[in-house]
């Protein structure tokens, strides 16, 4: 069961009020007007909560969950980056202290890099938005996010908040805050610390220490005021440890007058889990970060420094001081001794006869004033009377998408697996159909019916709300205000219903999902998409020319309709040609895909552009690819957009020929080579083979000695002879942690954690004579223009004496850093070691990288001669 997510239902809430006012009795209404206003605030809850599959809790996770609605107090934990949050104060939160928790993240994490596939910028942003997700399903918090985009490491809040938009991300912060309306504030990072950490993080501090205030200035943001009220947390503090002093021994001097310590150590008997193992449990869901963690048991120290508001009156509590009990709702006080009554009684053997007294409250609650708090508790009664009275909705079709227009058979089935009767009222609306709408449903029965969704023709396909719209280098940018904070907008369409229990009835929705049997994981729920009636994509997202020299550029077209004829162009540069300037094709059956491959010819000059596939049919045009993104630890994902593919003339020579390529954490970087001419042989680190003499060039995948340093140590017997024998190795960037000096490779090479996130910092050509910068291709200033992101990341600092650096470079203010690039003779071949950011400037069309590329791989094959008056090396 999932809350109102629907941007369509959204929009519509006025049609489904006015058809409820039709049909239904006065005290219907009313009861249906309180639920449904409940679930349209409050559904980003009800949707975090369950995810796709609804799983029925035990009856002791029903009594905890009871026991929680005891607690009226709220706590909202701040960062930057999906990762950066403890899991473990969040979790002792939401299930020792039972607060409403939430964690706001800045930003979806779109900048980091990947550890499980290729996928980066916004797609690895939508990947970790669902780990988020995913976390909070397990340690029990919600999840928020601002506007602000991770563009990338940043070395201070000053550039950080000149990239963001300042204002916007605080708006947010501040429109969350109003409708959360947290009482207590935490912060991951020290606000004072500007320039010691990544800029994202102090930044986040800072602006939380401003918008505290913000909230409940009714000057600030004024428009927010016509839907939310202002609100003013009682205190904020900074979860701090010994870390951020430096050592544990600095931090055991420190003074601690404004700390606060909390065992977070909790152990759960209804869980059968301590509360470290729930958020170990909850930090591994970070799957595409390789942030898998053991849990832990016994006692553990969370520390937490005051900064502003009121100060805690009890030390070892952060709520003291702030009422979190029924008596802060006016009318509330009658609500605590019915839930201590009902707590007492529970029968952990008979849990549904819970339900009369539960009830009873339900009917308190209803009658409060509070909206606030009304709505938050009656939303966690009612689930808990329906996990109790054992209901299970659920609605599916057996296909993953469709298209507007499309008609469906909906599966619906409704199962009671307790020994309470109910009767479910499936409620009618435009765009599904239900001949049985009402249904009674005894001990353990089961009743399954068949509705059909007729899909509107103007429903736009399903992509993530904050990517439909173009936003900048620091932000996302959709209209609707309301999907402020939200990690997606919910499920494309719900099925309402009514369930009678007791002569109560309580309102609940559930979304439509594809529902499927996968031979190895069994029963599979994942998300129902919409998808434009033609899906248009281009086979690779840059093609890289080398040359005059014409290449093919699949197009592969995609009916999700049955269609009628059409025909195929491409779009591309005016100084390009291609052929054929189309392709005409005949009637598709809905799910048949076409090939078609044009000839590209490049201009004999370097040049860089954009090349677009559009299908016409009639009148109409379409341009939209469909990405779709799975991996088994997250629903699968769709991402809709025009399609469009980089097309590169750098004017380079590869004289490198066959290229093992060790894969490491997932990047593109062998397919770059491909596109230069090479013949790449890919391989595990596990998997490579003993003979490395027929290649030209073995090159190291991103962080492969972080992800496999087991198997990248045991290769060093075989690396080394193939470099002494003439072979060249080249190693790209790797984190410093737990990498010794003489883990890379035959020589030593120590890291550092230096980088320079400024793309378009000046680089410094150290050793302009050297192969590596004329051979086969002269490299000149002019090849580190356009770059993306980040110049380079985790510069070696020291290293052997045979290596020569060749490139320096440095963020504005800082001391050159030589270690981006660095190159040794070693027997007669090469080691090149380079944290340059290849892995994102190479998906990303730059010509100077690809020129840097192949000169790496190049560098032990052929000799140099003299240039042509075109600038060409002679071979």
């Amino acid at each position: 069961m999932i809350g109102i997510g629907s941007a369509f239902a959204k929009a519509n809430l006025h049609k489904i009020l006015r058809f409820v006012n039709s049909i239904f009795t006065t005290d219907m209404k009313h009861l249906f007007f309180t639920s449904i206003t409940a679930l349209f605030l409050y559904s980003t809850a009800v949707a975090q909560e369950n995810r796709l599959a609804q799983k029925q809790p035990n009856t002791a996770e029903i009594y905890h969950q009871m026991e929680k609605l005891g607690f009226l107090g709220t706590v909202l934990y701040v960062a930057a980056h999906p990762d950066d949050e403890n899991t473990r104060l969040i979790s002792w939160l939401a299930n020792d202290q039972m607060a409403r928790t939430a964690y706001l993240s800045l930003t979806r994490g779109d900048g980091g890099q990947n550890l499980i596939g290729p996928q980066l910028r916004e797609q690895l942003g939508m990947i970790r938005t669902q780990e988020l997700l995913e976390a909070r399903n397990t340690d029990g918090g919600l999840q928020f996010f601002t506007r602000a985009n991770d563009f990338g490491y940043s070395k201070h809040p000053e550039e950080t908040l000149e990239i963001w938009n300042e204002q916007e991300v605080m708006e947010d912060m501040v429109r969350i805050i109003r409708e959360f309306q947290p009482d207590v504030i935490i912060n991951r990072f020290n606000h004072r610390t500007p320039g010691s950490t990544h800029g994202h993080h102090t930044s986040s501090a800072m602006l939380s220490m401003k918008v505290f205030d913000f909230a409940a200035d009714k000057t600030i943001y004024a428009s927010q005021l016509k839907e939310l009220e202002t609100w003013q947390a009682q205190r904020i503090f900074f979860n701090t440890s010994w870390w951020f002093y430096g050592s544990e021994e600095a931090f055991e001097k420190a003074d601690k007058t404004n700390l606060i310590e909390l065992d977070a150590g909790t152990y759960y008997p209804y869980k059968g889990l301590s509360n470290s193992e729930i958020a170990a449990l909850s930090r591994s869901k970070h799957q595409s970060q390789g942030f898998g963690s053991s849990g832990s048991r016994g006692s553990q120290t969370e520390y937490l420094e005051y900064l502003k508001g009121s100060f805690p009156t009890d030390k070892s509590d952060l709520f003291s001081g702030i009422n979190t009990t029924w008596t802060r709702v006016k009318g509330g006080s009658s609500i605590l001794p019915l839930l201590n009554s009902i707590l007492a009684n529970y029968d952990f053997k008979n849990p549904t006869a819970s339900i009369p007294a539960l009830l009873e409250m339900r009917a308190q609650i209803e009658k409060l004033k509070d909206e606030h708090w009304k709505k938050i508790k009656l939303e966690e009664l009612d689930q808990i009377i329906l996990d109790l009275a054992g209901v299970y909705l659920e609605a599916s079709v057996n296909t993953p998408s469709a298209t507007a227009g499309e008609s469906l058979r909906v599966n619906i089935e409704l199962t009671n697996r307790s020994s309470e009767k109910f009767k479910v009222s499936l409620l009618p609306n435009q765009l599904i159909q239900i001949e049985e709408k009402e249904l009674r449903l005894n001990e353990n029965d089961t009743k399954t019916i068949e509705a059909t969704l007729n899909i509107p023709p103007y429903y736009e396909a399903s992509t993530p709300y904050y990517l439909k719209e173009k936003g900048s280098l620091g932000m996302y940018q959709f209209k609707n205000k309301s999907l402020t904070g939200k990690p997606e907008k919910g499920p494309e369409f719900i099925v309402r219903t009514f369930i009678e229990l007791q002569g109560t009835r309580l309102y609940r929705e559930f979304p439509i999902i594809h529902k499927r049997t996968d031979p190895v994981r069994g029963e599979v729920n994942e998300p129902f998409y919409i998808v434009p009636e033609v899906a248009v994509s281009l086979e690779n997202p840059v093609y890289v020319f080398s040359g005059t020299t014409p290449q093919p550029v699949q197009v592969t077209i995609k009916a999700n309709k049955d269609l009628p004829k059409g025909s195929l162009e491409l779009c591309y540069p005016e100084d390009w040609s291609i052929t054929p300037t189309n392709f005409n094709f005949k009637r598709l059956e809905k799910g048949e895909k076409k090939n078609y491959t044009f000839n590209v010819q490049p201009p004999k000059k370097a040049s860089r552009g954009v090349i677009s596939a559009l299908v016409k049919i009639g009148s109409q045009t379409f341009k939209q690819e469909v990405i779709n993104i799975d991996y088994d630890h997250i629903p699968d994902q769709q991402l809709v957009r025009d399609n469009e593919s980089q097309v590169v003339n750098p004017g380079l020579i590869n004289t490198a020929q066959t290229i093992a390529y060790i894969n490491g954490a997932g990047d593109d970087v062998a397919q770059a080579i491909e596109a230069i001419g090479g013949n790449v042989f890919k391989f595990e680190p596990s998997e490579v083979p003993d003979d490395l003499s027929k290649y030209d060039a073995v090159v190291v995948g991103i962080r492969a000695y972080n992800v496999a340093k087991e198997d990248m140590a045991a290769l060093q017997n075989r690396l080394e002879p193939y470099v002494k024998n003439g072979g060249t190795l080249m190693m790209q960037y790797n984190t410093n942690r737990g990498i010794s000096q003489n883990d890379l490779g035959p020589l030593p090479i120590t890291l550092s954690r230096k980088r320079v996130t400024d793309e378009n910092a000046t680089v410094t050509i150290l050793e302009p004579q050297h192969k590596i910068m004329s051979y086969p291709n002269a490299i000149n200033p002019t090849d580190f223009e356009g770059w993306v992101q980040e110049r380079g990341l985790y510069f070696p600092e020291q290293w052997d004496a045979a290596f020569t650096p060749i490139l320096g470079m440095s963020d504005k203010n800082e001391k050159m850093t030589k270690g981006s690039l660095i190159v040794a003779e070693y027997g007669k071949g090469h080691i090149i070691y380079t944290g340059l950011s290849l892995f994102r400037e190479l998906p990303a069309g730059v010509s100077g990288a690809y020129k840097l590329l192949a000169n790496m791989i190049s560098i032990g094959v052929g000799t140099p001669s003299i240039k042509n008056k075109d600038g060409q090396t002679k071979l």
